[in-house]
């Protein structure tokens, strides 16, 4: 415990202003309908290039957890969720608020939130230097098979088809190869441009997939300035501590399941929201008022999709490889810095890694206080007409691309991946994988050309051997086949797919 302490000295006032800020630009981001997690990261992560590495991981964490929950404001006040993991928490919120409820929906919301996030953030500190202690054992056959594990449970967690699922993350893996060799140091796929030496620029490519991209589909669509959606005031938000007692049992249930589903590379919020609220749906002692606003219903959503960050950071800070799409990009705010998360990192930064751990907690307890006393105003930003919104983020997106390297070829890759978002999305491509294959393709394939050279012609005979000798390497492998083969079995259960929304949404409807 001493040691975990260490990360104190690092949290100076500079620090916690900054995290304070993150959280509010977080909360704020996650209630505005469009803009999500995913964009707001990848559109600060430029923007901590001044600060120092506490200052800027942390910030983008609060924006990270903050945006998780500020999803569930406009889910509960237009019945539009914020961010893709408040989906189900609208089916019980908006309900509630049109009973003239808003307050206690928001507050219960909060609640949820800030104790799930907290949960995450418990198992964050204890299983982490455990698997990283683990992971510190791993030769390059196991870093492969982790990084390869990471991939394929896309086909899985990937709305819709898995085919898709599979491209997307194919030329992920395609466009990870730009560049210099990381073995041989020969320049491949650059089409004779200097600027394409050090392969694709992570963070433009990031701006442009999640943050531009989504511009162009928000400008898409008609705005009409005289139609102004249903609101409902938000009202004495802490009566939510009344239910504290008779809920206490649902929201570390959900927390639990948040947290595993996080630690999933490539699941997150959403699928863990889904997960608890369909477990909640078969324990309720009262089945009929789910979906109708249900308080139980809103605690198990709330608390599992911000307990997935500290699942996702677990994976992350643990073993390098991201548990959703935003600490992938946070990958990138590492590197920035000159870290690489993984092992080493605790070896080498463990007072950085140990102010992670206390920070995230203090960011869960101010997501508490804001939500509570705050959410009124931040409600209000509901009202925002959508095209200053976009105006605003388009500046922001340029701008912060340019400043990455100080040139505009980072804003024509950016300006290409916003395009090729824009297309993914109107033929129901899933993004995610292109952020994932980018980050664990290297890795993937260092470690595995790494191992075959040195086992240069003896390959097969020596695989069979380590599965023999270690097998942990024998586990992940028939795991990732595993993830591969399972979703040939998602349309008969349907779960995880947005038909498997629909359906518990029309079970829970009745």
């Amino acid at each position: 415990m001493q040691l975990y302490l260490e990360g104190l000295s690092l949290l100076t006032p500079m620090v916690l202003l900054f995290m304070l800020l993150g959280t509010l630009v977080g909360i704020t981001i996650g209630a505005l309908p469009g803009l999500t997690a995913m964009m707001a990261v990848s559109i600060l992560v430029p923007m901590t290039y001044g600060l120092n590495p506490t200052c800027g991981i942390l910030m983008l964490l609060g924006v990270y957890c903050g945006a998780n929950y500020g999803g569930s404001i406009s889910a509960t006040l237009i019945n539009i969720p914020g961010t893709p993991s408040a989906v189900m928490t609208t089916l019980d919120a908006y309900p509630l608020a049109k009973q003239g409820k808003a307050g206690l929906a928001i507050g219960m919301a909060t609640m949820s939130s800030a104790l799930g996030g907290l949960f995450g953030v418990i198992t964050l500190t204890f299983l982490s230097p455990v698997i990283a202690e683990v992971a510190l054992k791993f030769t390059s056959l196991e870093m492969f098979a982790v990084a390869i594990f990471g991939i394929s449970i896309i086909a899985y967690i990937s709305p819709g088809s898995t085919l898709k699922g599979l491209i997307s993350g194919v030329f992920g893996l395609m466009v990870g190869t730009m560049g210099f060799d990381p073995i041989n140091g020969v320049a491949r796929f650059t089409f004779g441009s200097m600027y394409l030496f050090s392969g694709i620029q992570f963070t433009a490519a990031m701006i442009g997939l999640f943050g531009l991209s989504e511009v162009l589909i928000s400008c898409e669509k008609k705005f009409d300035p005289n139609v102004k959606p249903d609101f409902y005031e938000v009202k004495n938000p802490f009566e939510c501590f009344r239910y504290l007692k008779e809920l206490a049992g649902n929201i570390i249930r959900s927390s639990i399941s948040g947290t595993i589903v996080g630690a999933i590379p490539g699941a997150g919020g959403t699928i863990a929201s889904i997960v608890a609220y369909a477990q909640q749906m078969k324990m309720t002692k009262n089945p009929e008022l789910m979906g109708k606003g249900s308080l139980e219903g809103i605690a198990a959503a709330e608390a599992a999709n911000n307990a997935c960050c500290g699942g996702a950071m677990t994976t992350l800070l643990s073993l390098g490889i991201p548990g959703d799409a935003v600490t992938a990009i946070l990958i990138g705010a590492f590197v920035v810095h000159g870290l690489r998360p993984g092992p080493m990192l605790f070896q080498t930064n463990f007072d950085l890694v140990s102010a992670i751990f206390i920070g995230m907690a203090i960011i869960n307890v101010l997501i508490l206080v804001i939500g509570l006393c705050c959410a009124k105003y931040v409600a209000r930003l509901l009202l925002i007409p959508k095209p200053i919104m976009n105006t605003v983020i388009l500046i922001l997106c340029v701008v912060g691309t340019f400043g990455i390297q100080g040139g505009m070829f980072d804003v024509y890759v950016m300006v290409f991946f916003a395009i090729l978002g824009y297309l993914m999305s109107k033929f129901s491509f899933p993004r995610a994988p292109i952020v994932l294959a980018l980050i664990l393709g290297p890795l993937m394939e260092e470690n595995l050309r790494r191992w075959l050279s040195i086992h240069e012609g003896d390959a097969f005979a020596s695989l069979f051997r380590t599965f023999s000798t270690n097998p942990i390497s024998a586990v992940i492998f028939i795991v990732t086949i595993l993830s591969l083969v399972m979703p040939l079995f998602r349309k008969k259960k349907g779960k995880f797919t947005e038909e498997g929304i629909k359906e518990i949404t029309e079970e829970v409807n009745g």
